[in-house]
């Protein structure tokens, strides 16, 4: 075989083997099993990942800018929460473009209306849980707090209450159809050179990573390429936390129950081994809000997810994508969020109110915890998969 022809063998397996990353979307299943894993290196890193904190981070920094806040927050550059939210734009954004899927999308007022509204809700339910979609369902089940599974009930009622009003709407407010997504600037498409650009915003991650290590900031530097490495899985397996909560009501699908009982089986088992063996501190992200902040606060977030179309990771990777509701709700979680946890800490009242800790292994063992935590998402998954074959819990108009 000859030297061009070897070459362009070669070629070809690259320009396949580049498909199949950016071109094509990763199974569902496959998302939730690395989402896991990734969920579990992170919390053996540095901490737990999370969504919230980071938005809350940047806004309370913009309150303190305008003299809102008289108290100076950590340093969005240097604050692990400010970074991993970041890192997760970051790395939306730029396998949106290595995938030619970045566009500037707009929306209807109506939908710019409802991120506004809804993105609010996002703020004020994450605040009210001790955190989103992430933090406080997700991580805090995977770090045997009692106070994600109350959330995990609040975020169901609240997905089943916030469809019922969308059915609603359909129903009695017409919708104009949205602008088909804009590329580029000046009506010259950009697609052509997207992978190119996101070439050099993933070269750019990895120069922000090793200026962070350079200068003794290590660990947050790999909490940025955490932070990243979640966008990219996000982005390409299209895992939403919304469709775990939704689906089953609207469509009767239950596919996102399944890779999130994959996901969070995985980052149980690993946060508890690394809590036993003492490598991580038991208290880590076991809230003080069980059970009235996390049930309500959930509600209030199930809610807020069904107006905007996107939860606490759903909000931020999808901005990355160019949706412009999904900034404008990011916009209005962050500024929600940082003003009602204020009012929160202002008032003794309200914080015994929201709750207190609750770890489960201080009332049985960790080996029970685990094993009845992974009950439950067995049962809310298997429960989901029937729902499938027999549309029980399907919601209609």
């Amino acid at each position: 075989m000859s030297d061009n022809n070897e070459t362009s063998v070669l070629g070809g397996i690259l320009k396949r083997a580049y498909s199949s990353v950016f071109y094509e979307n990763w199974p569902i299943w496959l998302g939730g099993i690395l989402i896991g894993i990734m969920s579990v290196i992170t919390f053996a890193w540095a901490r737990p990942w999370g969504v919230v904190g980071g938005l809350r981070n940047w806004a309370d920094w913009f309150f303190n800018y305008i003299g809102i806040y008289s108290q100076a927050p950590f340093s969005p550059i240097i604050s692990t929460g400010s970074i991993l939210t970041l890192g997760l734009f970051w790395g939306a954004f730029g396998s949106a473009l290595m995938s030619k899927q970045f566009a500037i999308r707009s929306a209807p007022g109506l939908e710019l209306i409802k991120g506004i509204v809804g993105g609010t809700l996002l703020g004020i339910g994450a605040a009210m849980a001790g955190g989103c979609n992430v933090g406080g369902f997700y991580i805090a089940i995977s770090a045997l707090s009692f106070a994600g599974l109350a959330m995990m009930v609040g975020l169901i009622a609240g997905a089943y209450l916030g469809l019922r009003y969308l059915y609603w709407e359909m129903e009695h407010i017409p919708s104009k159809p949205p602008k088909p997504p804009k590329q580029g600037s000046g009506g010259k498409s950009l697609v052509g050179i997207e992978p190119y650009i996101g070439a050099i915003v993933f070269l750019g991650a990895i120069v922000a990573a090793w200026f962070y290590a350079r200068n003794a900031y290590a660990r947050v530097g790999g909490l940025l390429l955490c932070g990243i490495v979640f966008g990219v899985i996000i982005q390409r397996t299209r895992f939403c936390f919304v469709r775990c909560f939704r689906d089953p009501f609207m469509t009767g699908e239950g596919d996102m129950v399944r890779a999130v009982t994959y996901s969070i089986a995985i980052s149980i088992l690993g946060f508890a081994a690394l809590k036993w063996t003492g490598l991580r501190p038991e208290a880590v992200y076991v809230t003080k809000t069980f059970w009235f902040g996390s049930l309500v606060g959930g509600i209030i977030f199930g809610f807020g997810m069904l107006l905007t179309g996107g939860c606490g990771s759903g909000s931020v990777w999808r901005a990355g994508e160019g949706h412009i509701k999904l900034m404008v709700a990011v916009l209005f979680f962050a500024l929600s969020n940082s003003l009602f946890k204020a009012l929160i800490k202002s008032s003794e009242g309200f914080q015994a109110l929201i709750g207190h800790k609750f770890f489960i292994p201080d009332y049985i063992s960790y080996t029970w915890t685990v094993i009845i935590l992974l009950a439950v998402f067995v049962v809310y998954s298997l429960v989901a998969t029937w729902n499938e074959e027999t549309d029980k819990f399907t919601v209609e108009m």
